[in-house]
């Protein structure tokens, strides 16, 4: 989607402070370039529909993005949002329709394949199933191995001491133990952290975390995301966090960016975008929050209304606008609005700020 002012196309949204629970931010030289770039990235698909008729699925449809060395930014969003579809076009998983995504200042659908297994090793991935991203028939030690095994990367006695480093840093241990061990031994979430393990055995510089610990218990879930969170202290990696729960985006991004139908809605600094949102549907995902108040039980807590349309049959005009419950009658329907920057940082696609800014 296009921004409205030309010079502000190619450059990334400025982060204000960091959440109270992150560190400073990583961009602090204005002169950095981003480790990745998505620009009007739209990922469309042709399925079937009845015996010959075939139509146009929209995944994702003009999104531009960038992320600094260091910085996590966290897309949330409702199924459907176009989320996953954007993350695994950022690690040329998915050839974009239109647009452009580029890794370290170079466009990852021209790589050649050494280029690309290069790549490969400085881009990984966290998925949200820990029971289908390790292999129920390799050992611990040989999942998390494996990475290292493909790229040729150092001895027999090496590759054990960094399989040992990356279960120590996930704090599966005693790591001797647990190496020897099969995924159905392990809880989920030792086997989440198995997955973990093998994405930084590499030692990348770009993880794409997808929803990577919304099938793990309540307790589970705070331990893993401290652990992200060290991690990405701690080395210092780019992190796009794909996630339904706006809360934990808040806990360890420095930036959200919302999406709705392919597009994003909304963007900017966590802490803002959480306490002080502007669309109306980062409202309505706030509002779904639920916050552990007794007397919540005795409030009719607001609720957004109907499902997202179907991606292959998207509103004309906003997106949004059938569910909106600020729509502007004749004006939302008629136009898509652009991303324009409404507060420092803090860029919103809807008519209800026309004029500001």
């Amino acid at each position: 989607m296009e921004r409205t002012d030309p010079a502000a196309a190619n450059k990334t949204p400025d982060c204000a402070k960091p959440t109270d629970n992150s560190t400073a931010d990583p961009r602090t030289d204005p002169a950095r370039l981003p480790l990745l770039q998505l620009d009007e990235v739209k990922v469309h698909f042709t399925v079937q529909k009845g015996l010959f008729g075939a139509q146009t699925v929209r995944a994702v449809d003009g999104v531009t993005l960038s992320l600094q060395p260091g910085e996590v930014v966290a897309i949330v969003g409702e199924s459907g949002s176009g989320k996953t579809t954007l993350g695994r076009a950022s690690l040329g998983l998915v050839k974009p329709t239109a647009g452009h995504v580029r890794f370290d200042q170079q466009e990852i659908s021209r790589f050649s394949a050494a280029q690309r297994k290069a790549f490969r090793r400085r881009a990984q991935a966290i998925f949200q199933d820990p029971f289908a991203t390790i292999d129920p028939y390799m050992t611990i030690f040989e999942s998390v191995a494996e990475p290292l095994v493909i790229h040729g990367i150092g001895t027999a006695a090496e590759r054990k001491e960094r399989v040992y480093a990356a279960l120590r840093d996930v704090r599966l241990t005693p790591e001797e133990e647990i190496a020897n061990r099969y995924p159905h031994t392990l809880s989920g979430g030792q086997r989440q952290r198995a997955g973990f393990a093998r994405a930084l055995v590499l030692q990348p510089d770009y993880i794409l975390a997808d929803e990577p610990v919304s099938m793990v218990d309540a307790s589970s879930r705070a331990e893993l995301l401290y652990l992200l969170r060290e991690l990405r202290d701690r080395r210092g990696i780019t992190f796009l966090y794909i996630t339904h729960d706006i809360a934990t985006a808040r806990h360890f991004a420095h930036r959200i960016a919302v999406m709705y139908l392919g597009r994003v809605v909304e963007e900017g600094p966590a802490g803002q975008i959480v306490d002080q949102p502007l669309h109306p549907y980062t409202k309505a995902l706030i509002a779904a929050v639920p916050e552990p108040n007794p007397e919540n039980r005795r409030q009719t807590r607001p609720v957004l209304q109907g499902e997202p349309p179907d991606p292959s049959h998207v509103p004309s005009g906003c997106p949004f606008h059938p569910r909106c419950p600020a729509v502007m009658a004749g004006v939302c329907a008629k136009a898509v609005p652009p991303l324009r920057e409404i507060a420092p940082g803090q860029w919103v696609a809807c008519f209800l700020f026309d004029g500001q800014k």
